[in-house]
């Protein structure tokens, strides 16, 4: 593939995915707000109802490995086709639903296909921009995450304020307008004669992955044991399958699974800021929904805004530096939330700005980093991997989070917190989050500040 034609397609690719992420993302977040009405209409419980959103975030987890694997075997053109086309066919199926299996069916097979989006949205930037370059690409993914998190709440509440909760299926129809300009500006790859699939170890992970998330979200920990039993299992598949769906040797790149772990703690803290934020307001202010909403939509569009400046830094100054601007945005935001909580709401709005900014600025930052640690015929399954580890931290952080706050505290952990007599369960949790912030700064700082090793250069 000549260098320069794929350079200058570059940007016009990363403003479709941009797009792209949007889409995917606002069709992930949606349906969060209508599950009491759809509880009500099928007299399903919650924890049933939920299964829409559940099931969703399972699939898009093991997808995204999955197409990332492929993308080393297979042509990102046909990849997108089939997932864009199987993502919009859910959409379709959930908007004609007359029954819950059916919707649920729809949500399924959305996010089999919208699992395509993460893995080649992080594979775009390394195999069409120079590696000075790629921060401003990867941050035009955050800029898509931002967006589809600032726009969900609220056109789920204009859609169900005049039409049935079917018609969220609509907006996601739109993708299918997007296929003709991916297939004309993504080129051919020369790639290697496809070799066996490895169905055993991607099954024993598919399983790994929906045992450990139901465990933890519910609270299960014989089924949680039950992954960790299937955990073993998988790692002993890879390590003697002759094609095994991961090779071990990915592992054996220091830089890489380090960069993992780091990624993976990182996102189930960075979830807090989306899941426990209207726990927040809706326990210790007693905003209703509308309301909580509204304070949230400040901090995404910061985030939509700024997320650009994010990848511009990244490429004039270094990962290194755009990290420690991320570390200290989000180390102040909990700093404040733990010293504040109890106070206007405004302020924790306002609080809220460093936080999401800091989140997106941090994953440019990580997902630049691990792309230049990887050797060229890993980058699929290694970026791959990379996203379904964010997912999988960002649901288990989230039972974790429900579990402590169902627990509550009896203790004040932090004396500089201004409002004792409030529920001071928030703040010890804020705390905790910004000490973390600060160990993982200096473990950063520690692994990749270095340069990096010369199996990634120039892929």
């Amino acid at each position: 593939m000549n260098s320069d034609s794929r350079q200058q397609k570059g940007p016009v690719l990363m403003r479709l995915m941009m797009f792209t992420v949007m889409v995917s993302s606002m069709s992930a977040l949606m349906f969060n707000v209508v599950l009491p009405q759809i509880s009500e209409e099928f007299h399903l419980n919650l924890a049933e109802a939920s299964w829409l959103s559940s099931a969703y975030t399972l699939i898009y987890a093991f997808g995204t490995v999955v197409y990332g694997k492929l993308a080393d075997r297979f042509q990102l053109k046909s990849l997108l086709t089939f997932g864009l086309s199987l993502f919009a066919a859910g959409s379709l199926i959930g908007l004609v639903s007359h029954s819950f299996w059916m919707a649920l069916l729809g949500r399924c097979l959305q996010s089999a296909g919208a699992s395509a989006v993460p893995a080649i949205a992080l594979i775009i930037p390394i195999r069409y921009f120079a590696p000075e370059k790629r921060g401003s690409a990867l941050s035009m993914t955050a800029v898509g995450l931002a967006l589809g998190g600032a726009l969900a709440p609220v056109i789920s509440a204009i859609v169900v304020s005049f039409a049935n909760w079917r018609w969220l299926f609509l907006p996601s129809l739109l993708i299918l307008l997007l296929l003709p300009f991916y297939r004309k500006y993504l080129e051919y790859e020369t790639k290697e004669a496809p070799r066996k699939f490895d169905w055993l170890g991607g099954s024993l992970l598919a399983v790994t992955l929906s045992l450990l998330l139901l465990g933890v979200t519910n609270r299960n920990w014989m089924i949680a044991v039950a992954g960790l039993a299937t955990l073993i299992l998988f790692i002993v598949r890879i390590r003697t399958a002759k094609e095994a769906f991961i090779q071990p040797r990915l592992f054996h790149n220091k830089q890489y699974a380090v960069g993992l772990a780091l990624a993976f703690l990182i996102s189930g803290i960075g979830i807090s800021l989306f899941f426990l934020t209207p726990i927040l307001l809706s326990e210790v202010y007693r905003l209703d929904v509308k309301w909580i909403g509204f304070a949230m939509v400040p901090a995404a569009v910061a985030s939509s805004i700024l997320g650009r400046k994010g990848g511009k830094l990244a490429d004039l100054k270094g990962n290194a530096f755009l990290f420690s601007v991320a570390s200290g945005s989000l180390i102040v935001c909990f700093a404040l939330l733990s010293v504040f909580t109890g106070i206007s709401p405004l302020w924790i709005s306002l609080f809220l700005v460093f936080g999401n900014v800091g989140q997106s600025f941090i994953q440019v930052a990580m997902s630049n980093s691990i792309s230049r640690s990887l050797p060229k015929d890993q980058i699929g399954v290694g970026m791959g991997l990379f996203s379904m580890a964010g997912f999988i931290a960002q649901g288990m952080a989230a039972g974790v989070y429900g579990m402590i706050v169902a627990q509550g505290s009896s203790f004040q952990w932090n004396p500089l917190h201004v409002d004792p007599g409030s529920d001071h369960l928030f703040s010890n949790i804020y705390l905790v989050l910004a000490a973390l912030h600060i160990g993982i700064f200096w473990f950063y700082r520690l692994k990749f500040r270095a340069k990096i090793s010369s199996v990634a250069i120039e892929q």
